[in-house]
């Protein structure tokens, strides 16, 4: 069976871009942005990204587009009978574990934007939109079945295929999301009081840098909002054509997806400081803090449904590229179908899902990795452990187990200056800091 490609470059980029825009961009790099200082904090980030982040997105999809294979036969044809595959499986089950918690947040996300489309979102709850919300996440089934209806739609993309699912949905999803934050951010700008926040996203306060925890922060934001690691950008990279030049639709990628995160930046903190709302509220940002700003804002009810509505489609696009790197595999492994993969995977992330969705309630007091909930102890597993010794295998393969000529050549960077400095960063730098990364996460720094 002839393996699929993209239909063109530009479908590759904005399915790329729609895998590294996702909640991660909108929701995690607002409330990290906020929780460690703001400006100060995003030019750490910019750094990080164009350190580590867009370096080690080139490998990721250069080595997909050289195998042309999935994430285990990737390293299986381009390593053989050495055990760098290994590497593939956590990949493989580390989208599987990110996209059954991912899809239940994302499952938030729908409940919200149906409340505030029917209305009911729309009045304040008779104790506050924080107990609302931890009611809600707490039931027995409501939180279920919007983590099935959103897992339902991904998978009903990535089953049709390539191009006429995966690339034709990424080409409507992406452009109205971009319009639709553009719009958000227009709108946030103009609030009373708005300058405060453009002034903390934007203008450094330098003290903070006194943390340590800062610089983590920032490059531990740029690793995982560029979705590094755990295979996504390979797969979708192996259906690159090989005559389909790099490394141009990579930096595209890199850019515009920290674009996307400060957009949102602006999106939140003007809004933010516009209600006299602390910038550091954490996690509950999307799902607490701005209800009780839509609830105050002239038209936030029409603001509120426009908003869930691009989280929504940013959730979308990143799902549907965790759903396709387990099915590849499938697909190539067992010899089956795209539908039959797709369908069989999403089977087993529901049932994952519905433990993690569970696990806010009733099962609250499960707790497999110390004090950490179902949901916490997967995102530590896939986030903290399979994901930066997938870069960190990524980046020793490419810059200490091929010369240097064949890893400029697989990225077409063998007549381009900026390829030496290329091939410097992922020879040395990006492997001493995703160590760094991965012993700050499990506590060993």
């Amino acid at each position: 069976m002839q393996r699929e490609n993209w239909a063109s470059r530009l479908g590759f980029m904005l399915a790329a871009m729609g895998s590294a825009v996702g909640l991660g961009n909108i929701w995690r790099f607002s409330y990290v942005a906020g929780e460690s200082g703001g400006g100060a904090f995003l030019i750490l980030y910019i750094i990080s990204v164009l350190v580590i982040g867009i370096p080690l997105l080139l490998v990721e999809v250069s080595i997909g587009r050289k195998a042309q294979q999935d994430v285990v036969g990737s390293y299986k044809k381009l390593v053989p009978n050495k055990p760098w595959f290994m590497v593939g499986y956590l990949g493989v089950l580390g989208t599987m574990l990110i996209l059954s918690f991912y899809s239940v947040v994302a499952g938030w996300s729908l409940y919200y934007l149906w409340g505030y489309i029917t209305g009911a979102m729309v009045p304040m709850p008779e104790n506050g939109y924080g107990a609302a919300f931890d009611s809600f996440i707490t039931q027995d089934y409501a939180p279920i079945f919007w983590h099935g209806l959103f897992l339902a739609l991904t998978m009903l993309i990535v089953l049709v295929g390539i191009k006429n699912g995966i690339e034709l949905a990424n080409k409507i999803l992406m452009p109205v999301l971009a319009l639709l934050m553009i719009g958000l951010a227009v709108y946030s700008v103009t609030l009373p009081g708005a300058g405060e926040g453009l002034a903390f996203l934007f203008q450094p306060d330098w003290s903070v840098l006194k943390d340590p925890s800062v610089y983590f922060s920032a490059m531990g934001q740029a690793f995982f909002s560029l979705s590094l690691g755990i295979g996504t950008m390979l797969t979708y990279g192996s259906y690159l054509s090989k005559s389909q030049k790099l490394p141009g639709p990579v930096v595209g990628i890199g850019v515009l997806d920290t674009l996307f995160a400060i957009i949102s930046g602006v999106v939140i903190f003007p809004a933010v400081f516009a209600f006299n709302i602390d910038p550091s509220s954490g996690p509950t940002l999307v799902f607490i803090t701005l209800p009780e700003i839509f609830h105050q804002m002239s038209f936030g009810h029409v603001i509120a449904i426009i908003f869930f509505t691009a989280l929504s489609f940013a959730t979308i696009s990143s799902s549907i590229s965790l759903l396709e790197v387990p099915v590849a595999y499938l697909m190539r492994a067992a010899k089956l179908s795209r539908p039959l993969a797709s369908f069989l995977v999403s089977i087993v992330i529901f049932i994952l899902g519905v433990t993690v969705s569970l696990g806010m309630g009733k099962w609250s007091g499960i707790t497999p990795i110390g004090d950490r909930n179902i949901l916490d102890s997967m995102d530590y597993i896939a986030s903290n452990i399979f994901m930066p010794v997938g870069g960190l295998t990524m980046a020793l393969l490419m810059g200490w187990y091929w010369n240097k000529s064949e890893a400029l050549s697989s990225t077409d960077l063998s007549e381009k200056k900026i390829g030496d400095v290329w091939y410097l960063l992922i020879k040395f730098s990006a492997p001493i800091l995703i160590l760094i990364i991965f012993l700050n996460q499990i506590g060993n720094v």
